[in-house]
């Protein structure tokens, strides 16, 4: 009677094992039920084994039994070697994109952001729940950066309260918050819709950038296709940057809300009233961007007053053009040279992009000057600077000569000193720790063309992203300086007038060629 109730309680606690399994794949939020079904089964299994402890030792004593134990055993052993390896992959998870154009890949500049994060940061999808997998798919990336990152999918129609408490209208939207600020997303669930709206609630503020006008400057409202900034000024937004135009000349100083100037591409000298208040606005801790076309002398006058004010920075403006013959894309002229070279500065830190400049200066530091830049960019070794200023206008051919100046030449440098006349701060108070802020800096960057940031030539692999740097550096935002998100889509292939050259020449005749040579050689040794 005993062994018939033991022989129940045995197969009773197998079915009440496999329900305890069946609620934690079915319910997993039923935690207690699961956790009771578990319990009994393991109580019911042991009181079964404990009645047949007899018969349990009388069988070791059979061959079918230890093999029959050892295969048990072996299983055990491979179980709990895939659990391990589950174990650490859940713990130290890697991810590889294999997709050709890293469409799966966060970009340098989300990773920065998520990276820097010193609080969490709530990521709130509010959508269909059918229509949640992209958002996980997209957002899974955000949490695996870092564990700040918080992300809820919330269907508008089963919690309206939580809905109307961010305010959301539409289907689709993403609400990101960080320290109580809120930023939204409605366009969709792009990364660089999503990073924008991060560095948004992050930063808190707007930095502000302030093109100086009335000299022939390039405008940031403008929407020329060819000369525009209207461009620049999107990209800028996208790191949380307004833009505004300034005539100087009507102003007392520089607004105490600007965080950067830029002079972009004037066909004017400024006058020495304008440029005093340049002086003051950069000894105090000012912010500058100054970039200067190649002299037209046919049509404008030099830039002498801009050029001898860059000087005093330790910068040297050069009155030539950088040809380049062979460093250049195709179906573009010689005065557009391809830049790939980039000495190390932050702004150019981890750059892997070419770089064009439609008719560019060289920009250089200047040599014995109590003050150094650091060069930004350098053309190829087979480029030059042309100072025959009038040869590309009139459509003539250029070589390089005696006067012009031999490549790699720099197109544009960067300075950073601390302020000249901001106040020093001061000193620390003995058994106080020091928590005074540091002494103010000014930052210039001085570029022979401006060309490259308008909207002609801002589409070009890197021109969007160089710029950007240029500017974030110049607002002291180091962590937003890198390759921002792209396109999924967007897989052009940019090659030089060499390069394209190189291409033709393996394709048209280096292995026809050698395939022609293999096979005549095969007919000749068959022949003999």
């Amino acid at each position: 009677m005993f062994g018939r109730i033991a022989n129940i309680l045995g197969w009773a606690g197998v079915a009440l094992v496999l329900a305890g399994v069946v609620t934690w794949l079915t319910r997993p939020a039923m935690i207690g039920l699961r956790q009771g079904f578990a319990i009994a089964g393991l109580v019911c299994i042991v009181v079964y084994a404990a009645s047949q402890w007899r018969e349990m030792t009388a069988s070791f004593g059979k061959r079918s039994t230890r093999y029959g134990a050892l295969a048990f055993v072996s299983l055990l052993v491979v179980v709990g070697l895939l659990a391990g390896l589950n174990y650490l992959a859940s713990k130290y998870n890697r991810r590889w994109d294999l997709s050709s154009s890293k469409e799966f890949s966060l970009s340098d500049q989300t990773k920065r952001v998520i990276g820097s994060l010193k609080e969490p940061l709530h990521i709130y999808v509010f959508d269909q729940t059918s229509a949640m997998q992209p958002y996980r798919d997209r957002l899974g990336e955000y949490e695996y950066l870092s564990k700040q990152v918080q992300v809820e999918y919330i269907d508008p129609d089963k919690d309206p309260a939580f809905t109307k408490k961010y305010q959301v209208q539409t289907a689709g939207t993403i609400v990101v918050e960080y320290q109580k600020r809120v930023e939204r997303v409605t366009t969709g669930g792009g990364e660089q819709e999503i990073t924008n709206a991060i560095i948004k609630a992050v930063q808190g503020k707007q930095r502000k950038l302030y093109f100086l006008t009335g000299h022939g400057e390039k405008d940031p409202g403008s929407a020329d296709e060819r000369t525009g900034y209207n461009g620049a000024a999107a990209e800028l937004g996208r790191d949380n940057i307004t833009t505004a135009t300034l005539a100087l000349a009507q102003q007392a100083d520089v607004p105490a809300d600007a965080d950067a100037i830029a002079i972009a591409g004037p066909t004017n000298d400024y006058l020495p009233g304008e440029i005093d208040k340049l002086r003051k606005y950069l000894n105090k801790g000012g912010k500058a961007l100054i970039l200067l076309d190649p002299p037209d002398t046919a049509t404008s006058p030099p830039l002498t007053n801009l050029i001898a004010f860059a000087g005093e920075w330790g910068f040297d403006v050069q009155n030539n053009v950088v040809v380049d013959l062979l460093g250049r894309v195709p179906g573009r002229g010689a005065g557009d040279p391809v830049i790939a070279n980039y000495p190390g500065h932050p702004i150019t830190e981890h750059f892997r992009f070419y770089t064009m400049f439609p008719l560019a200066r060289a920009v250089a530091p200047a040599k014995n000057a109590q003050r150094t830049p650091q060069p930004l960019l350098l053309s190829s070794e087979q480029s030059w600077g042309e100072s025959d200023l009038k040869a590309l206008p009139e459509r003539r051919p250029v070589s390089f000569d005696a006067a012009d100046r031999k490549g790699p030449v720099e197109l544009g440098a960067a300075l950073a000193i601390p302020a000249p006349d901001a106040p020093a701060p001061p000193p620390p108070t003995p058994g106080k720790p020091a928590d005074t802020p540091p002494r103010a800096e000014t930052r210039i960057v001085v570029l022979g063309d401006s060309d490259f940031a308008s909207n002609d030539a801002l589409a070009f692999q890197g021109n969007s992203n160089f710029f950007a740097n240029i500017v974030n550096w110049l607002a002291e935002q180091e962590n937003l300086i890198a390759i921002r998100p792209k396109a999924p889509d967007d897989r052009r292939v940019t090659l030089t007038e060499d390069q394209l050259r190189l291409v033709t020449w393996m394709a048209l005749v280096i292995v026809p060629g050698a395939v022609f040579a293999a096979g005549f050689y095969t007919w000749w040794r068959r022949r003999g």
